[in-house]
């Protein structure tokens, strides 16, 4: 029998909160299904799209999705798929992503809408999949549910957005193979791109690890950042905002950053007065959010910056996904790239993927090993 599909209201709070539980139990890290004052801010916001499915016969309410949106950025994130365990295998989550894609992206209110899906099993990947989602790369140890999980990235863009990506001329060596995968799985092409050397090193003297401090009071972080960031010039990071700042005792950068205790990760935005200021002071930065429970730190970087990727994975961290037509640029759309390292240890043995996903996870495994692996000279030696 056909599912019933409504928006979501205020009402349906105490229901969702239920449903949630039930799929996910105690350790749900999303306030999506947890904090009822964040899930009446979503159902109500203009910007975003809530829906639910409900048994036709009793009412009941038995499957939730939501695409998640934000003044200003013409881009979402799906999230929250859940559907009570009494009634899978019914295409109900299927059937709820077609809507909210069919509300948000073939309206043109959204260029494109992304999803960080699951990796314990394939059904997850299989719903976005054939909703017309396809895989942009692998998150490893992205999120702490019960034990660390990764997860896939996958995107669906609008009708001709892909078409008018502003052309890269040229990346750091180590981001050629990932590339070369998205033009296999994407049908999209970089032609002309060449390989460029690597930049000077910067790494900050050891002791100022310990003079790095860190702020976590979200409601000053918010005031400050917006302060030195009124527009989104300086900063691009979709659905982020920050709750905490990192800064060495002279204040002379800030890094903001949104760190998720719940889930154990955390997502670099920016640094004032610049980001190469804080260039030198990575691996501190890294270290101190490790300290404070971020077992998974990514950055998203456009592309287009041979500095700032350079800059990146010279200090440990990983391309491990590629987000082409990411961000709108006058009548073109740049390319972003998402770094992460991990401070615990990776392990792919649980992770089941689908064939469109595998290269992606060999690429990664792959630059993994180039990045933390000795070389032979080096065991040798």
């Amino acid at each position: 029998m056909k599912p019933l599909i409504t928006t979501a209201a205020c009402a349906d709070i105490a229901e969702l909160r239920q449903l949630y539980y039930a799929v996910y139990g105690p350790h749900y890290p999303v306030a999506l299904g947890t904090d009822p004052a964040e899930m009446a801010r979503l159902i109500e916001d203009p910007h975003s799209l809530w829906l639910v499915g409900r048994c036709p016969d009793t009412g009941a309410l038995t499957a939730s999705a939501a695409i998640h949106g934000e003044a200003g950025s013409r881009i979402g994130r799906l999230e929250g798929i859940a559907v009570h365990p009494a009634h899978r295998s019914a295409g109900l989550a299927a059937a709820l992503t077609e809507a909210l894609c069919a509300g948000m992206l073939d309206t043109g209110r959204l260029d494109s809408v992304y999803a960080t899906v699951r990796t314990v099993s394939t059904g997850p990947q299989r719903v976005v999949a054939r909703n017309g989602f396809r895989p942009l790369g692998i998150l490893p140890n992205a999120v702490d549910l019960r034990s660390r999980e990764s997860l896939a990235l996958y995107a669906r863009h609008s009708a001709g957005v892909l078409d008018r990506r502003i052309p890269v001329t040229q990346v750091p060596s180590p981001m050629l193979p990932l590339l070369r995968t998205a033009e296999a799985a994407l049908g999209i092409g970089y032609p002309g791109v060449r390989a460029a050397g690597p930049l000077p090193a910067t790494s900050a003297p050891p002791e100022a690890v310990e003079r790095l401090e860190m702020i976590e009071a979200p409601a000053f972080v918010r005031r400050r950042f917006r302060e030195r960031f009124p527009d989104t010039q300086g900063w691009f990071y979709p659905l982020h905002t920050p709750n905490v700042l990192l800064t060495p005792e002279d204040g002379r950068f800030e890094v903001y950053a949104y760190l998720n205790r719940a889930g154990g990760y955390c997502s670099l935005l920016t640094a004032h007065p610049d980001p190469a200021a804080a260039a030198a002071y990575l691996e501190p930065v890294t270290r101190a959010l490790a300290r404070a429970g971020a077992g998974y730190v990514e950055a998203l970087v456009p592309l287009a910056h041979h500095e700032a990727l350079s800059t990146f994975l010279a200090q440990g961290f990983v391309a491990g996904a590629l987000y082409p037509a990411m961000r709108a640029d006058g009548d073109g759309f740049h390319d972003y790239a998402v770094l992460s390292r991990s401070s615990e240890r990776i392990d792919f043995r649980g992770v089941v993927v689908e064939p469109p996903l595998q290269p992606y996870l060999d690429c990664y495994a792959s630059a993994w090993a180039s990045t933390h692996l000795p070389t032979s000279p080096e065991v040798a030696s």
